[in-house]
């Protein structure tokens, strides 16, 4: 398992190969507000077509990690580079699907539209040629299984299906990078499973790394390859057997914290921050946002 101070290595390049470069890289990361730190020391490489989970309490910095490789937010010391630039200068490398939010029922927006919006809203003016936009947008629909409810205003669709367009814009353009901000919040069980592939099958498809926070690991365990683990301000990194076990939390935690696999699934007891950080599978309380958002 990668510790708090070393960086996972990239797997061996094929003989006569240039090594990968990875998708995301840290070195020397530390983000804190005021006195608290979220985490120090991170170094940290993403490999193209790797599927890595961040996970942690609220207020352990997930979404903020996000916010460092979007260049939303800066490190106070090291460096972030994401699809091979500074973060924040990758532009269309990065695909970004955000937490669940519903929209009005009044909203004049059908779900093809939101889709466009990945295709060729960065863009300026009239379209240059509407076929091939709406060809591509009928695509990316298609991939995700939603052309039943193509025309459908969004504000009449449930989370699941505005998570499944939601994929669609992000992917639109094949990202090198794909960065997830609890794409599963809100969903039934369902539609987590659907999302969750999804998101998977890009990957497999395309090559393309997927950074996934999340408080719940279930729903994507079969597709993870490493996991970020923050709590406390401090973090484990490494594979789901390597860092969801009870030892390992424990220390994070400072506190005694259980592990188990039952049935397949991973369930944790004993968490400080139970009723919002749970991994079996309940339905998950949620704060408007981490507090460490609001400087807390």
């Amino acid at each position: 398992m990668t510790d708090d101070g070393g960086a996972a290595p990239l797997p061996a390049p094929r003989a006569g190969a240039e090594p990968a470069a990875p998708a995301v890289a840290l070195r020397g990361a530390s983000l804190s507000f005021g006195p608290r730190t979220l985490w120090d020391g991170l170094d940290l490489d993403i490999r193209p077509g790797e599927f890595f989970a961040v996970l942690g309490p609220n207020g352990s910095g997930k979404t903020s990690f996000l916010k460092v490789l979007l260049g939303l937010l800066p490190l106070t010391s090291g460096s972030a580079e994401i699809a091979g630039r500074p973060a924040g200068t990758a532009g269309r490398e990065i695909g970004y699907i955000p937490q669940q939010k519903g929209f009005a029922a009044d909203v004049p927006l059908r779900a093809r539209d939101l889709v466009g919006l990945g295709v060729d809203g960065h863009r300026w003016g009239v379209r240059l040629s509407q076929r091939a936009v709406n060809k591509e947008i009928d695509s990316l629909i298609a991939r995700v299984g939603a052309s039943d409810y193509a025309k459908v205003p969004v504000g009449q669709l449930s989370g699941g299906e505005l998570q499944r367009l939601r994929v669609a814009q992000a992917v639109a353009g094949n990202p090198a990078v794909l960065l997830c901000d609890e794409p599963l919040l809100a969903l039934d069980l369902n539609h987590q499973h659907a999302v969750s592939s999804l998101i998977d099958r890009q990957r497999a498809e395309t090559g393309a790394a997927v950074v996934f926070v999340t408080h719940e690991i279930n729903p994507i365990l079969d597709y993870v390859d490493r996991i970020l683990y923050l709590a406390e301000g401090r973090f484990r990194m490494g594979t789901p057997a390597e860092v969801m076990r009870t030892e390992v939390l424990s220390e994070l935690y400072g506190s005694r914290v259980e592990v188990s696999k039952i049935n397949g699934r991973i369930v944790v007891v004993g968490l400080p921050d139970a009723m919002t950080h749970l991994h079996h599978g309940h339905a998950v309380p949620q704060l408007d946002q981490e507090t460490e958002e609001a400087g807390a």
